[in-house]
Formats: structure tokens, sequence, C-alpha cells
């Protein structure tokens, strides 16, 4: 069959239809599903013949509705999850029209010219080295996983080992130190890589590392040796201590990397200037443009300051491949895959559209909001702010774990608002992840009322309550 724009028309448009009746119920309907995975009618054998295009689309978004959850509504505060900006997910339409397979420049021009300057866009906001490589990964664990590669590559370079020409087997201990509340996607990136578990370095009450400890565990080892570094705790928001960890690190000749997936985004910001002091210093970074950024999944980035490093984990040459051989790195050779789709594109659109000035207020307006939840939640009888408030993370309690839990299923249930339980300093939390750009004034008021209805509704269950 010959390729006829029009057998796109009306599948497309049936489906730009059904994306703005999404969008335009966003703001009013329940942020938690209204249906469970057992309850969607997806199941059944596969068709025996072709069902036309507009028809499936339509199914598509009839079966589906009932199971979204409302993740781009400004009172969805789960798991650090951005929502999208509307030029960012336009862009991501025209990435998927387009169909390019972003690995090669020579094949893909287009796609590797944006993304290149994507990347340069990102360093220059975050204020890292715009030597740096950048890549544009799955998430925040595989950006993790290519700048502990790059690093664990370079760490046995510095002992004499060709880690691509002998691997890991009879290779020198990869001593990898990270703080106490080192984030899960680290440690399965160093999974990943065959690295095992960090060397945990004690943390002090806000999950920040601390210097000493790490200069102490430093002097312990012997061999290569990485350090994972955080900015914005899971849980508190804060940021490990840069130029004291990143200095005492490179004294001790280990390649520090930055694990900063919704955090990383504040150094665009000089109000956490002083906090993020000497982050230019490291030798790799990871972030999420699906977070902070507010782009659509699935788009990590993985930053290493020596471009070298990144390609000499991740570059290969084969004979159908067209590379230039005095040309910059290509897509693939920063990243785990040599065919992905061209995820930076909607980097760029986001950058375009919110320009240098658009960055910061995004990023100081999430805070912002952060900031005015816990002021309006500790006013309320019964909540405890369990951490110091200084990003866009928010963790309370209403007393002991039992009680936070009733409230935490009492909120979910009611479905206003989102916002996800978790465990922390030895206590079970209500956490609050401010991330959507759309977020307002509006959306902090209703969602404390509906912190506040929760509470009332889980008080009518305790014991020796009546019912």
């Amino acid at each position: 069959m010959p390729f006829d724009p029009a057998e796109y028309r009306d599948a497309l448009d049936h489906a730009h239809r059904h994306a703005l009746d999404w969008l335009d119920s966003v703001p009013e309907r329940p942020v938690r599903p209204a249906s469970t995975v057992d309850e969607l009618d997806f199941a059944g054998p596969l068709p025996e013949g072709p069902t036309d295009a507009a028809e499936v689309v339509d199914e598509l978004a009839r079966k589906a509705e009932m199971g979204l959850m409302a993740i781009p509504s400004g009172k969805f505060f789960g798991w650090v999850m951005g929502g999208t900006l509307p030029a960012a997910l336009a862009a991501d339409w025209l990435v998927g029209a387009w169909d390019q397979n972003a690995g090669l420049r020579y094949a893909t021009p287009a796609a590797a010219a944006i993304e290149e300057a994507a990347g340069s866009w990102l360093l220059e906001a975050l204020h890292l080295p715009t030597r740096a490589a950048v890549g544009f990964t799955t998430g925040g664990t595989t950006a993790n996983m290519v700048g502990l590669a790059a690093g664990r590559g370079d760490a046995l370079h510095r002992v004499g080992w060709d880690l691509n020409a002998h691997g890991l087997q009879g290779a020198p201990k990869v001593t990898v130190l990270a703080g106490a509340e080192v984030h899960a996607s680290v440690e399965l990136a160093l999974r990943y890589l065959g690295l095992g578990m960090p060397q945990l370095v004690e943390s002090d009450a806000q999950g920040r590392l601390r210097p000493d400890s790490l200069a102490l565990a430093l002097a312990e080892t012997d061999g290569p040796v990485i350090v994972a570094l955080q900015a914005g705790n899971l849980h508190s928001g804060a940021f490990d201590p840069m130029r004291d960890c990143i200095e005492i690190a490179h004294e001790n000749s280990a390649w520090v990397h930055v694990d900063g997936a919704f955090g990383l985004w504040a150094a665009a910001s000089p109000r956490w200037a002083a906090e993020l002091d000497g982050l230019d210093g490291a030798d790799s970074w990871a972030t999420d443009a699906h977070k902070t950024l507010n782009v659509p999944y699935d788009c990590g980035v993985a930053i290493v300051a020596d471009p070298t490093a990144a390609r000499i984990a991740f570059g290969t040459h084969t004979s159908y491949l067209i590379q230039a051989a005095d040309a910059p790195a290509d897509p693939f050779e920063l990243v785990p895959e040599m065919s992905r789709r061209a995820r930076g594109i909607p980097v760029w659109a986001a950058l375009r559209s919110l320009g240098r000035s658009g960055v910061i207020e995004l990023v100081e307006g999430l805070a912002g909001h952060a900031r005015g939840l816990a002021d309006a939640l500790a006013e309320l009888d019964g909540v405890e702010i369990l951490n110091d408030v200084v990003f866009t993370q928010v963790c309370l309690s209403f007393g002991s774990d039992e009680r936070t839990r009733a409230v935490t299923q009492a909120l979910i249930a009611d479905g206003e608002v989102w916002m996800s339980g978790s465990r922390w300093a030895g206590r079970d939390v209500l956490r609050i992840s401010v991330s959507n750009w759309s977020t307002d004034a509006t959306d902090v008021a209703s969602s404390v009322n509906a912190v506040q209805r929760a509470m009332r509704n889980a008080a009518k269950t305790e014991p020796g309550r009546s019912r």
C-alpha cells in the first residue's frame, strides 16, 4: 500500500477531540481513577480482523476514561510527577507524527539539532559546565545509570583497568559511597551496572549526607571510588552540601555523581545558590524533565562533564552506522538505547516557551506552593510538619502511624486531591510533592480543605467513636 496521509487524518482528528475532552475534564474531575485495573474492559481474545483506525481511537478513549488518574491536575501531589506544559505536549504530538529515530545525527539531523540545542539550554539554565554531554533517557533511573556507568569506567581506567575490553570479572572493586537516604533509583542503577549496593554514609535528620562522615568513609576505602550525592531528598527535599562533599571526594580521586531527579532544577534559581554552591564541580548529574520541567513522559536527562567518559561507556561503531570521525557524539552514544524516540524535542519546546525567567518562575512557584501547603496544614490541630520545607516536598504526620495511615486512606478515597503515603525517619507520613506547573492558590486551598475532610472522616472510624 502506498503512503497516504489521508489514512491518518480521521484517526488523528478523533484523537485530538478526545485529548481536548480529557484536558477540559481535568479541573473538575476527581484526581483518583474511578475504576481499578480489573474493572476496565480491555481483556479478551485478539480480534480476528482489522478495525477502522478512528473506531479504535474512540474505543480506546471510551474504555480508558474511568481508569485515568488526573495527573495533569494542579491537585495531584503524588510521587513527584509533573504535569505537561502546553508547548511540550504539542511538541510531543509532533514527535509521534515525525517518527524520527533520534540516534544518529546523519540520519535524523533535525532531531539531533533540536536535542543538542535543548541540551545546551539545560546546561545554561542549570549553570552546569557548557562542554558537558547531555543525553535523553527514559527517566531518572537510566539517567543515574548513565552517570554511574561513566564513573565506573573512569574509576577503573584510573587504576589501569580497561572495562570495555575485560569486563568486570577480575576487575578491582569499585566502592560506591552514598548517603543513608539514597534513592532507590541509584541502587537500581548500581545493580544494573554490576556494582551492587552502595556503602551508606551517615546523613543528618533531613537526609543530607554529612561531609565529615564522607571524609571518614573515604579515608577507610581503598581502590576506585564513586560518590553519589543527592540534590533533592525524596522526603525532605533537602540537598547534600555540594561543595564540601565534592571537594572531599575529588581530594580522594573519586568520581562524583549527583542524583537530582526533581531537585537539580533548583539550580536554575538564585534562591538556592547557597544550598547548591559547588554543584557544577561534580562529574555527572541526573534529572527528570518529566518532573519539575513538566514535559510528557518519558524524559530523563543524563549529564556527564567529560563527554569522552560518556562516549566510552555507551559509544560503538559499526559498518552500517554512518558516523563522521570528527563529529560530536551521536545521540545514541550518550544513552543506553541505540534506537529511541526524540524525547528531547518536548524539552526544547518547554524551554523555548518558558525562557530563562519562566524556568525560574516555574521552580520558585512550585516551592512557594509547597511552603503554602505546609504553612496552612500546620495550622490544623493534630498535624505535624516533619521536614524543613526547603523545596517542593512536604511530609506530615497526624500523630500515630495508625492515624496517619487512616487519614491518607480517607484522603485517597475522597478523590479530590492525591497525596501519597510513605515512611520516613521511622514514621508513617503523608507525602506531598508539588510538581505541576498548573498548581495555584485555589488548588492549595482546596487541598487543605480535603485534608481537613479526610481527618474528620478518619476520626469517625477510630475506636470509641460513633460511626
